[in-house]
């Protein structure tokens, strides 16, 4: 009986652990907020996954999705799934995200992304001593940036986004019929 009392217990506790851990986490956002008026997006180049030098200029006429993010950020952790599924439908259209992971070497970024519920498919690309995320005047993670076909920043995001959301999707759709 006492076995059996122990076992409610723990039980009971662990879903007290596990309400409060989903209590703790907001629900995402889907607003992005309008940068009046645009401002030119700064170059950058840096190293993706496989080794290549990638430079932000290489993407004028498409519209870029710019996330910082890193692997030990929650709302980073759970904003990923749903880019990825905003980059399927959107990038044989001309549309691309790229990820700057911050501070982190490749073998943390490969391990977590094949943890992830959707695999990444859209460029990771190592902004490892936080060079271009300072150049950008990022504070915090996650913090994403949308950018028009000229170049301009249009949109910022700061905190986790629900990116295939309908509203995310309108703005996209809109960028690319510019």
């Amino acid at each position: 009986m006492r076995i059996a009392r122990y076992l409610v217990i723990a039980a009971l506790l662990l879903a007290g652990q596990v309400a409060q851990a989903a209590w703790q986490q907001p629900e995402l956002s889907h607003n992005l907020t309008p940068v009046e008026p645009p401002l030119p997006a700064r170059d950058f180049t840096l190293m993706n996954m496989d080794e290549d030098a990638v430079r932000l200029s290489d993407y004028r006429g498409k519209v870029v999705m710019l996330n910082f993010w890193a692997t030990w950020c929650p709302p980073c952790v759970r904003e990923m799934p749903s880019m990825e599924r905003l980059y399927r439908e959107f990038h044989d259209r001309g549309f691309v995200v790229l990820a700057l992971n911050q501070m982190e070497d490749d073998d943390q970024v490969f391990a977590f992304t094949g943890q992830l519920e959707i695999e990444p498919t859209f460029p990771i690309l190592y902004d490892s001593k936080s060079k271009v995320a300072n150049a950008w005047g990022v504070n915090g993670l996650p913090t994403t940036f949308v950018i028009d076909k000229q170049g301009r920043i249009r949109y910022r995001a700061i905190g986790g986004r629900l990116f295939n959301h309908e509203a995310v999707k309108a703005i996209i759709r809109k960028l690319l019929a510019e």
